[in-house]
């Protein structure tokens, strides 16, 4: 049974935003639906120019919507906003901070002008690991460290929800694996993270549902689980003597075969045995045998080919 506004962290309904440049109108956002449910890690992914951004950019009273409906835990907004606004916290660019001063300090001034007491401060940089590099000086930084002092930085008002756009961007595998332990921790404390990313193999890490959109509407969601199994075949990788033989007598039976670092993949199958019984039955035998678990990048590349869509680089 489909959720109800009031059990939502966000919703969206028939969400549209659209620009005028030198071509005409662009269309950002094309009737997006959209549902957050409440607790755990969100994953809102898309190609290059799919609306993420703008999306974001929208529900936080950035930007004007041209039509559609928004709500952040049953308040529309932007209408409503201001009532709600204290449960949120978000990172969609990058704040500015004092380089001299100690990430502690950054962190007292942002809490005293939004009224907030200085204790806060030592409780969000534990809650972002950060607790014992708080004295150093900002400029002193790794770019992941960075990256969790803004998150700790909207943690001072102990919201809700936390929006991320992009957070690993221009991370190495350190500094991502940091703020997807950040998002985890955020997550098991109750609060609901909705984060925006292109990096697929992590957001399959940190999180318990995913929206996919292309063209500014909505693609597939649901639990990832469900979003994997729902969208993409079993395949099979294939280790034989002779390639092209066996390519050759799968293909005829009808199955789609490529081949890929000596191995042949068979798609859209999922009893690797069969494969075995027809390969044998030309006195070809299998010398490997290996399932494909598909994976959210299977999903997102191919719900975003069926949509004719660049599928790298950074949706905005």
């Amino acid at each position: 049974m489909p959720a109800s506004i009031a059990e939502l962290a966000i919703s969206t309904k028939g969400l549209r935003k659209t620009y005028r440049n030198r071509k005409g109108l662009h269309v950002a956002v094309a009737g997006l639906d959209l549902d957050v449910p409440v607790g755990g890690v969100h994953g809102f992914l898309g190609p290059n120019g799919s609306g993420k951004t703008t999306s974001i950019r929208m529900l936080l009273g950035l930007i004007r919507a041209d039509a559609g409906t928004m709500n952040i835990f049953g308040h529309e907004v932007p209408k409503h906003l201001p009532d709600v606004v204290g449960r949120v916290g978000a990172i969609v660019e990058s704040p500015k901070f004092f380089p001299a001063f100690s990430g502690r300090k950054n962190l007292q001034l942002l809490a005293e002008a939004i009224g907030r007491p200085r204790g806060i401060v030592d409780q969000v940089l534990e809650q972002t690991s950060l607790g014992e590099r708080g004295k150093d000086k900002y400029r002193t930084y790794s770019l992941g460290m960075k990256q969790r002092l803004a998150i700790a930085a909207t943690l001072l008002k102990e919201p809700d929800l936390l929006i991320f756009d992009e957070p690993t961007n221009g991370l190495d595998p350190a500094g991502i694996r940091e703020i997807r332990n950040t998002m985890r921790a955020l997550s098991d404390q109750g609060k609901t993270v909705l984060v925006s990313s292109h990096i697929l193999s992590e957001v399959e890490q940190v999180a318990d549902t995913v929206s996919i959109i292309g063209h500014g509407r909505l693609l597939a969601s649901g639990r990832v689980a469900d979003v994997i199994g729902n969208q993409v075949a079993t395949s099979v990788r294939v280790g034989v003597a002779d390639l092209a033989a066996a390519h050759r007598i799968l293909t005829d039976g009808g199955l789609l075969v490529r081949e890929d670092g000596g191995l042949l993949v068979v798609d859209g199958i999922a009893d690797g045995a069969e494969i075995t019984k027809r390969l044998a039955a030309h006195y070809l035998f299998v010398n490997e045998l290996i399932p494909v678990r598909a994976d959210l990048e299977s999903v997102f590349l191919q719900l975003t080919a069926d949509e004719g869509l660049e599928s790298s680089g950074n949706a905005k």
